[in-house]
């Protein structure tokens, strides 16, 4: 590993965050869904924690030097499409900052959770060889959520296995599963598998946190969760079945993902913002989040 991980660089924020390439590999968690944000150019495309993390620390380059933030992740991608299909053109993109979350949705499907890793192992080895600060995503605690919550303890046995991973490589690990904001269900999109913007939102600043780099990414104040009564829920969860349950266990059986035909929504670095977009010290509080 290179000398600037976030561990080194708590303090690094005083002279401007240290990283001037970040590059996101995934799959429609760091791709952003939950959170859209359609543009002319891309209707369809959705913001997500990367690209915040990518804005604050934009904002945060001393002015003169350049930032610029790919993603390649893809909604529904497994971990060997991931691992042949990101890892390699991440490295050629020569980034100092590399996120990784893959392997959750091979966890969705019921594979090995041991097996999962030794494969995101071999991915995280690549990664580490080109000398960036490797982020190692574990996965979120799904105790309270539907159906999800079954397979709560091979998603506890994934974890563990990241940490040995990231370990092995000197990667980071953010904690989604200590983040326990996560629980809140204004954190969850309508389809109760994606994160809500205010869930990207959390993340994105708990990452910052992670990397030492300074920020004002104001934590959500969660409101109390308003009262249901028992047929009120039931009605809620039948919708949601029928609305994104019912899709998604179909595209399981038909062997389809959500993924097909879609690229990766920014497949190569580039700045975020355009030349008027103040850096370093030019910019003014009326520019933040």
């Amino acid at each position: 590993m290179s000398e600037t991980t976030g561990i080194d660089n708590f303090s690094a924020t005083a002279l401007g965050q240290p990283w001037r390439r970040f590059v996101a590999l995934g799959d429609s968690f760091t791709e952003g869904i939950g959170d859209p944000d359609p543009t002319p150019e891309n209707p369809d495309y959705h913001r997500g924690w990367a690209d915040r993390v990518a804005e604050e620390l934009s904002r945060l380059t001393p002015a003169g030097e350049p930032f610029s933030y790919a993603n390649l992740a893809v909604r529904g991608r497994l971990i060997d499409e991931i691992a042949a299909g990101q890892v390699d053109p991440a490295v050629a993109l020569e980034p100092d900052l590399i996120s990784i979350c893959a392997g959750g949705n091979d966890i969705l499907r019921r594979a090995d959770p041991d097996d999962v890793a030794l494969r995101l192992d071999d991915a995280v080895a690549r990664l580490a060889e080109s000398g960036a600060t490797i982020l190692l995503f574990n996965a979120t605690d799904i105790r309270d959520t539907p159906v999800l919550g079954r397979i709560r303890g091979r998603v506890a046995i994934f974890n563990e296995n990241i940490r040995t991973v990231a370990a092995r490589h000197g990667a980071l690990v953010p904690d989604m599963w200590s983040l326990k904001e996560l629980s809140r269900p204004e954190m969850w999109a309508e389809d109760r598998l994606h994160f809500s913007p205010a869930g990207h939102h959390t993340i994105a600043a708990m990452v910052l946190d992670m990397l030492g780099v300074e920020h004002d990414l104001n934590p959500f104040v969660p409101r109390p969760s308003v009262e249901r009564t028992w047929s009120q829920a039931r009605v809620s969860d039948v919708r949601w079945a029928r609305t994104h349950l019912a899709p998604w266990v179909g595209r399981r059986l038909r062997g389809v993902s959500s993924g097909d035909g879609i690229e990766a929504k920014r497949p190569l670095p580039a700045p975020l913002f355009g030349a008027d977009m103040p850096h370093g010290s030019d910019h003014t509080e009326d520019a933040r989040d």
